[in-house]
């Protein structure tokens, strides 16, 4: 079967491209990325116009399906139907699953879940067995088998010495730690960013200290083993201060944040909401101004949702007792759009490299993040100018925990394909190409 892409303004910040071309597509891959290919013997033609971005598809390299464990909230099919909705053809799932994702047949059974999907999926095993942070799983037979990562997200390794041999075996496999920064101690029994609001509302506050200690201490245990160190859903100015030096200094580590940190604030939770409720918190406005300028000049390497759904009963909770956890697949490209690209702090190539290529790179995900001759055909086409409103009753997740419902958007994925095949279109590009 070919398909043909034709008309689009192909973004490619693996290879330098920005350009109006068509894209060829046959059994799976891309043949051919040029100007005016001929629809001749083509099975396919998807007509597009320039103000359509056609990129590499969006990876996400840290989310939560709660499969197995927790199907009420979410499993792979759904979690993959919205990631597919939101341009997604590559995630990474976390393994605070029941049981954890912390073995062979516990890998092989998220990599067996993702083939009906038709997005590629893969895990990140943890670190330790259970995420008890006693014992370390065996990072080397994980890897072979499919992970592609450790972490033991949703928990900080609070020992500096478990963390110091994990970092010694990431150089030996050349591998990330996806690190959880947060010092429970200094977490305490806080609910939101401990700050003006928190003292407002009189909910107890997590300081930014919390998560800036255990960046600290990674750093300097990544400067000591020379081991890799992810920083997952960083969130504070502290941190990013902490991650620049470090960075400057060439140490080998990376750092993502999440839409939410750049679009909302602790401000936010005055409606005492659940669906604001998250860990790390949303923080200050001073923190979210300091997380723009990090994307903006390289310090975050990554855009990610920590996509993280939780039933509606739970998140009818009152604020203080709700988990913590947002939701994002199908609203994260949406948010960038309109917080960061329409308001100009980075240019289309620069947010293609955070939301697909970088992500790719870090993980090595070969077959991802990357619109070139020869690669995967997963490709996801954006209009950055589609307004919409955030209806949650329309999600594709099972969950609807989102704490941008009723916000306005600008830019969507109109047409998500993977491995050759259109997966998704939104009703938007039917009708644009109608008037076009």
């Amino acid at each position: 079967m070919k398909k043909l892409l034709k008309g689009g303004r192909v973004i490619n910040p693996a290879t330098h491209t920005d350009d109006v071309l068509d894209v060829l597509i046959e059994n799976g891959r891309v043949v051919a990325i040029e100007k005016n290919i001929a629809a001749t013997q083509v099975d396919e033609v998807i007509t597009l116009t320039p103000k359509h971005w056609v990129v590499p598809g969006l990876v996400d390299v840290h989310v939560h399906f709660r499969d197995p464990g927790s199907p009420d909230k979410e499993n792979t099919e759904s979690g993959a139907a919205a990631a597919i909705a939101g341009g997604f053809t590559t995630v990474c799932v976390m393994p605070n699953t029941s049981p954890v994702i912390d073995s062979t047949p516990m890998v092989q059974y998220i990599l067996n879940a993702a083939k009906s999907t038709g997005i590629q999926i893969f895990p990140i095993a943890a670190v330790t067995r259970g995420l008890e942070g006693q014992e370390m799983t065996s990072i080397g037979t994980l890897l072979a088998n499919g992970a592609v990562g450790f972490s033991d997200d949703g928990k900080p390794i609070a020992s500096a010495n478990m963390m110091r041999k994990a970092l010694e075996y990431s150089k030996m496999f050349d591998v990330p730690i996806v690190c959880h920064a947060e010092d429970c101690s200094l977490f305490g029994h806080g609910v939101m960013h401990e700050g003006y609001y928190s003292t407002l509302l009189g909910l107890p506050g997590i300081p930014s200290v919390a998560e800036s200690v255990i960046v600290a201490r990674d750093i300097e245990l990544v400067r000591f083993t020379g081991g890799k160190v992810h920083f997952a859903h960083i969130s504070s100015k502290e941190s990013v201060a902490l991650i620049r030096k470090a960075k400057a200094e060439g140490l080998p580590i990376t750092a993502e944040t999440t839409p939410h940190y750049l679009s909302l604030t602790d401000a936010c939770c005055q409606g005492y909401d659940p669906d604001f409720k998250m860990n790390g918190p949303l923080r200050a406005d001073s923190d979210q101004a300091a997380l723009l300028k990090a994307v903006a000049d390289g310090t975050i390497d990554v855009i990610a949702t920590d996509h993280a759904p939780h039933t509606p009963d739970e998140k009818s909770m009152a604020f203080d007792g709700a988990p913590n956890g947002v939701i994002g697949l199908e609203t994260s490209l949406g948010v960038i759009l309109t917080h960061l690209h329409h308001t100009q702090r980075i240019s289309p190539t620069e947010i293609v490299r955070l939301m697909s290529t970088r992500p790719a790179e870090l993980f090595k995900l070969k077959e991802s993040g990357n619109l070139a001759v020869g690669q995967r055909a997963d490709i996801t086409v954006i209009d950055p100018d589609l307004s919409w409103t955030v209806d949650p009753s329309q999600f594709k997740s099972k969950s609807r925990n989102s704490p941008f419902k009723g916000h306005t958007l600008t830019g969507k994925a109109v047409l998500t394909v993977a491995n050759g095949e259109c997966l998704y279109q939104h009703p938007a590009l039917e009708q644009s190409l109608a008037l076009a």
